[in-house]
């Protein structure tokens, strides 16, 4: 069944992924077709922010993100022997290398992982989660946020958030355009004898171009919940111990929201710093009590 699950899991992400790439390949052409009557200039223009951000953001994900999150590093074992030394465990188990770790000072029982592979990665739990959860629990968080090293969840999220932001620079691009005198050529055209045919293509066009981020949010939503299952199936078969997780994960659920986490990281996470009650496609994570089903069954 955990390997069932595991590679049901993968078939989501693929499929979300996929989905998220036609989308921007759509609203490119889209922003083209309306603000600069080429729906091929769309196209390219899309390609080339969606290259150029995805660049910046694979590398320099992991500082970009740790210092959004106000996070430090632990230079030696000394620092944080215990959090070090179970992150170094599960690594070995999960043949990964060490990824570096970094602690963040909040009272609120928390971790996440980023980085462009497994060779860049990096760890981080806060203060709360060391003083609130015992070695058994630990292990589970931490194999947790290593089978998001393992499985390149890491790199998937980047890629996610790059192309997320990639679309709402792109229509911005077009907003802008407009106010300067774009698209409005097009208009004249089918003033003079456009058919209906090209009249539906621009209300389409219209409709995905002011929709567009917002599907690309969710988009990015769903690839983070279906990455917290995987990862959690794939814990388990890290620990072989589905009890330190379910444990650990009650205890970060009925925990206070963090003070200083920053909102845009906030799927990165294993549970929602912000503790927001969101509903269906808006959550950035599956509801708790699923995943602890889930985990109880295996």
């Amino acid at each position: 069944m955990l390997y069932d699950q595991i590679a049901q899991n993968k078939r989501k992400t693929v499929y979300v992924l996929i989905g998220f790439v036609l989308l921007m390949v759509a609203i490119g052409a889209a922003v083209g077709y309306v603000f600069f009557n080429s729906a091929i200039s769309g196209l390219l223009m899309a390609m080339v922010i969606a290259v150029v951000y995805m660049g910046l953001m694979i590398s320099q994900s992991t500082s970009v993100v740790m210092s959004m999150n106000h996070a430090t590093e632990v230079k030696s074992v000394e620092d944080a022997p215990e959090l070090w030394h179970v992150v170094e465990d599960m690594a070995i188990v999960g043949q990964v290398p060490m990824p570096k770790v970094f602690i963040i000072e909040d009272a609120s029982p928390n971790a996440f992982a980023t980085g462009n592979n497994p060779e860049h990665a990096a760890v981080a739990a806060t203060t709360g989660l060391l003083n609130r959860l015992n070695r058994e629990e630990l292990e589970g968080v931490m194999a947790h946020e290593i089978s998001h090293v393992r499985n390149y969840d890491i790199r998937l999220s980047t890629i996610a958030l790059a192309l997320s932001a990639a679309i709402s620079l792109l229509v911005n691009i077009g907003m802008n355009s407009f106010w300067w005198g774009g698209g409005r050529r097009r208009s004249n055209d089918d003033r003079e004898g456009g058919g209906s045919l090209e009249i539906i293509l621009m209300i389409l066009s219209v409709l995905l171009v002011v929709l567009g981020p917002i599907a690309a949010t969710i988009a990015q939503l769903a690839l983070s919940r279906n990455r917290e299952y995987l990862a959690d199936a794939s814990a388990v078969e890290l620990t072989r111990n589905p009890q330190g997780l379910i444990h650990a994960l009650e205890k970060i659920s009925n925990s206070e929201p963090m003070e200083r986490a920053d909102p845009s990281s906030a799927a990165l996470y294993i549970s929602n710093p912000l503790k927001k009650k969101t509903s269906g496609l808006f959550q950035t994570h599956p509801p708790m009590e699923d995943r602890i089903a889930r985990l109880e069954a295996m």
